[in-house]
C-alpha cells in the first residue's frame, strides 16, 4: 500500500543537502504502486518529479507538486551466451551496490563506473560515464512506464539516443517515462581499460602485477575518494559541469595564449576540453561564496558547506560559466538538472 506524505524536506532526499520542501511524496516498490499513483488526480495535475538517488539535482525552490521515489529492488541473470551475460536491474537499486554484485558474480563491464553515486534507473537518463567507459558501453535494453498511461514499453539502444551525458530522456521524452528496469550486456572475460586517469597507477600501489575486477574497482573508489567529496559529509551532486566540445579551430587558437590547454579527441573537426582545467586554471578552485563554493580538490565540484540555498549554488555556477565564457570563448554546460 503506498502512502502520500505531504509538505516533506527534500533534504535527505538530494546529495546537495538542499532544503526544500514538496507538496506531496509518495514512494513506489513495485510497478502496481507507480500505476496507481499515475491513476491519482495529484499525479494528473501537479507537476511531478521522479526521484532515485537525487544525486544530481539542484533545488532552487520548494517543488508544488508529486515527487515519485522510485524503490523498486531486484537484480537478476537474464541469459548467458558464450563470454556475454545479460543482466537485469530494477531501476531503484543503488547503483554501487549493482556494480559491487556484478564484480562478485565476475561479470565485467561496469567496474570503472564504481562509487558514482545514484540509482540503476537514473544511469541511462545521463549516459553515466567516467574513466573511459559510459553506461551506453554496457547497455542492452531498458524497460519504463509512461508517465500519463501506464503503459510499459522497451527501449534499445538506438531508441534512447545516447550522447555525452545525454539521452533522448532528456530532449524528446523528458518527463514522459518512469525508468523501471535496466537491462546491461557484461562479459565473463573482462576487457580492461585502464590507461584512463591514475587506475594504472593505483593498481601497482595496491600490489596488483595484473589487474582484476576487485582490484580496478578498489583503484577507481581511491581515487575518486581522493578528488571527490562524500555527499554525506559535503553536499554536492558531484561534476556540476559537462566537458566542453569545441571546433579544433578554437582550440588551436586558444593554444597560442594558453598552451597548456588539454584535449581529447572528439569527433571529426572537434575536441573536448576539460572543465575542470579550464574553471582550477581561472582561479576557481577552493573559492568560497557565502555558504557554498568550489571545491578545493576537483574543481568541477560545487559543494554546499551546509547552510546553502540552491539559488546560491547556482549563482555561483553563472559566475563561473560568465567568467569561462569570458576568457576562453567557451561557453559551459551544467550538466545538473536545476529546479
Amino acid at each position: 500500500m503506498i502512502v502520500w506524505q505531504s509538505n516533506i524536506d527534500l533534504k535527505p532526499w538530494n546529495t546537495f543537502g538542499i532544503s526544500v520542501r514538496a507538496k506531496w511524496m509518495v514512494t513506489c516498490t513495485s510497478l502496481e504502486e507507480m500505476r496507481e499513483v499515475i491513476q491519482d488526480d495529484r499525479w494528473k495535475t501537479l507537476p511531478r518529479l521522479v526521484l532515485g538517488g537525487g544525486s544530481n539535482v539542484l533545488f532552487t525552490r520548494d517543488f508544488e507538486g508529486v515527487v515519485l521515489v522510485n524503490r523498486l529492488q531486484g537484480i537478476r541473470q537474464v541469459s548467458e551466451q558464450g563470454d556475454q551475460v545479460l543482466v537485469e536491474s530494477a531501476a531503484g537499486e543503488v547503483w554501487h551496490s549493482f556494480v559491487l554484485h556484478c564484480i562478485q558474480k565476475q561479470w565485467a563491464g561496469v567496474e570503472n563506473l564504481s562509487l558514482i553515486p545514484g540509482s540503476v534507473g537514473a544511469c541511462p537518463i545521463q549516459n553515466i560515464g567516467a574513466y573511459g567507459v559510459e553506461i551506453k558501453d554496457v547497455f542492452e535494453s531498458l524497460e519504463a512506464v509512461n508517465a500519463e498511461s501506464g503503459e510499459l514499453r522497451s527501449f534499445d539502444k538506438a531508441t534512447c539516443q545516447f550522447g555525452y551525458r545525454d539521452s533522448i530522456f532528456k530532449n524528446a521524452e523528458k518527463g514522459k517515462w518512469i525508468i523501471t528496469a535496466v537491462t546491461f550486456r557484461l562479459f565473463k572475460t573482462p576487457k580492461w581499460n585502464i590507461q584512463y586517469g591514475d587506475i594504472q597507477k593505483e593498481l601497482e600501489r595496491l600490489g596488483y602485477s595484473e589487474p582484476t575486477l576487485v582490484g580496478v574497482s578498489q583503484a577507481v573508489m581511491n581515487i575518486r575518494q581522493s578528488k571527490l567529496p562524500d555527499p554525506k559529509v559535503l553536499g554536492n551532486a558531484g561534476s556540476f559541469f559537462k566537458n566542453p566540445v569545441i571546433e579544433a579551430d578554437l582550440y588551436e587558437s586558444l593554444l597560442q595564449e594558453f598552451p597548456s590547454m588539454p584535449s581529447y579527441p572528439a569527433g571529426p573537426g572537434k575536441v573536448k576540453v576539460p572543465a575542470g582545467w579550464l574553471i582550477e586554471h581561472s582561479g576557481w578552485k577552493g573559492h568560497r561564496a557565502a555558504h557554498c563554493g568550489v571545491n578545493e580538490k576537483q574543481a568541477l565540484v560545487l559543494v554546499n558547506f551546509g547552510e546553502a540555498t540552491g539559488n546560491e549554488v547556482y549563482d555561483l555556477s553563472t559566475q563561473i560559466v560568465n567568467d569561462i565564457t569570458q576568457r576562453y570563448r567557451i561557453t559551459l554546460e551544467r550538466e545538473v538538472n536545476i529546479l
